[in-house]
């Protein structure tokens, strides 16, 4: 039988993953913030004109496979970090989005 999940010396994914704690990116391993200086990558999203916010947001999924498959885990906790910022950002500006109607399921 094989199965999907693999086993090694490195612990499950959870264990692997540097996490994202709300102020720095944290590598459980080393307890190092990512970057080293503790300084966060990327302009804070409320500096950002809507433009350059939307543009923002589509780098990020237009990346995030990459990142996800073959980047290393500080870089996708990074993604993941920035990810939240800007959609954080770009939902307090848009509350009331508008929603396409054939993207709603049945409840």
């Amino acid at each position: 039988m094989t199965g999907s999940v693999r086993q090694d010396d490195f612990g499950s994914p959870e264990q692997r993953l540097p996490e994202w704690d709300g102020d720095h990116v944290h590598d459980r391993a080393s307890g190092e913030a990512d970057p080293p200086d503790g300084e966060l990558l990327g302009v804070d999203p409320a500096d950002l004109a809507d433009e350059d916010l939307i543009r923002e947001v589509h780098s990020l999924h237009r990346t995030r496979l990459d990142t996800l498959r073959h980047a290393s885990d500080s870089a996708l906790a990074n993604h993941l970090r920035r990810t939240a910022e800007l959609e954080t950002e770009y939902l307090a500006r848009h509350p009331g989005r508008e929603v396409d109607p054939s993207r709603l399921r049945d409840a």
